[in-house]
């Protein structure tokens, strides 16, 4: 795949402002000192001194995330527990049987033993986020609520909000507080803004091209992931699809091969929605212009819920890799309008705007969440040394 475009002009791709307004805001620009809790010190720059005490950082409080003050919100599902997946995905990395339930393990769990043997209890460190390439940030709202989950007592300040862009070598925010917590919490954080960053990466490019049809991602998701990659398409200007099974009606395939064709499909979720007295988006999807027609057929004829056609590999892909839309526009044609149109099949970047020309409404890809590269991005407590290693390596 070709790289993705991004802005790189300094105008978007300077040092953001903080967020809320600091008298530490400019901090994000020092290397790391690294500071026992139990003594008041002093962080210097060349224009002020900041002090911090443990009694002081004791009272500084974690912000809450509440979902009002977030930049872009998560979707909304009925059953998905967005805390015990970020408790999960501490106790695997930890083995912390505090952070879950007694674990079953017969084995003796001791947490993070590089920390325990090599990081002092009371001492205290300020660490960086640094985009180690160009893209879309995402995932800073999650992770105040990892940062949040491991210590409270925690400070974090951001210079960029979800849907930002950052370019290789920013720093765009910075974590303070009880260094060991920072080291526990850290490869959760970067693990969950990595792959969430990758995909609002992927999906702002291919939203821009593919205007002005939307962009959709698909259930293709990773396993116990669904919100938070979801999530990561809304942050990157796309649209959710369906969040399951349960939210949307959906006739593919194997459906309309079981039901006996298309018509017999629709006419048994038509029945179904009736009797049971449900109101919810009916999908159906098309192979061949000749199943469109006899779906419009259908539709014309009688009362149903349909509400979107999805348009299944009517793009047509060529030897010297360009695409032929032109099935996709005639069946575009024939519905005129009737109803909301989806194309899927043979999406890529260097695809999609062919495609939103078409007069599509959406356009759905699975590869915005099942083959997202992740967005490179560290945290780092030395700054100064990660940032020569990282010239030195073309990563910063």
């Amino acid at each position: 795949m070709p790289a993705i475009s991004l802005p790189t002009a300094a105008s978007s791709c300077s040092f953001h402002r903080p967020v809320a307004a600091s008298s530490r805001s400019s901090s994000f620009l020092l290397p790391l000192r690294l500071l026992p809790c139990s003594v008041h010190a002093s962080l210097r720059s060349s224009n002020r001194i900041m002090a911090v005490s443990a009694s002081d950082a004791g009272r500084i409080p974690f912000a809450d995330v509440p979902v009002d003050s977030m930049a872009v919100k998560p979707p909304s599902h009925p059953t998905y527990d967005l805390k015990a997946v970020i408790a999960l995905a501490l106790s695997e990395d930890a083995g912390d049987r505090g952070l879950l339930s007694p674990s079953p393990l017969p084995i003796r769990i001791t947490g993070d033993v590089t920390c325990l043997a090599t990081v002092p209890k009371d001492m205290k460190a300020e660490a960086h986020f640094i985009a180690k390439d160009n893209g879309i940030v995402a995932g800073i709202s999650l992770a105040e609520m990892i940062f949040n989950e491991v210590d409270p007592s925690l400070k974090v300040q951001w210079f960029a909000k979800d849907g930002d862009h950052v370019c290789k070598g920013m720093q765009f925010g910075k974590v303070y507080g009880c260094a060991h917590s920072i080291i526990v919490a850290e490869r959760v954080v970067l693990n969950f803004m990595q792959r969430m960053s990758g995909i609002a990466t992927l999906t702002k490019a291919m939203a821009d091209a593919a205007h002005p049809a939307c962009i959709l991602e698909t259930r293709k998701t990773a396993p116990g992931l669904r919100l938070v990659d979801k999530w990561a398409v809304l942050i990157g200007g796309g649209k959710n699809h369906r969040l399951g099974l349960f939210d949307m009606v959906m006739i593919k395939d194997n459906h309309i091969t079981i039901a006996g064709g298309v018509m017999n499909a629709l006419k048994s979720v038509d029945q179904y929605l009736q009797q049971k007295n449900l109101e919810m988006p009916v999908e159906v999807e098309t192979r061949t212009l000749e199943e469109l027609e006899e779906l419009l057929q259908y539709a014309t004829k009688n009362k149903t819920s349909l509400t979107r056609i999805m348009l299944d590999n009517m793009i047509v892909p060529l030897p010297n890799g360009d695409v032929d839309v032109s099935m996709l526009k005639d069946a575009v044609q024939l519905i005129s309008g009737k109803f909301e149109t989806e194309a899927s099949g043979n999406v890529t970047i260097d695809t999609v705007k062919k495609i939103g020309a078409t007069g599509v409404t959406y356009i759905s890809s699975g590869a915005l969440t099942h083959s997202v590269k992740a967005l490179d991005i560290s945290l780092k407590i030395d700054t100064e040394l990660a940032l020569q290693v990282g010239l030195r390596t073309n990563r910063a």
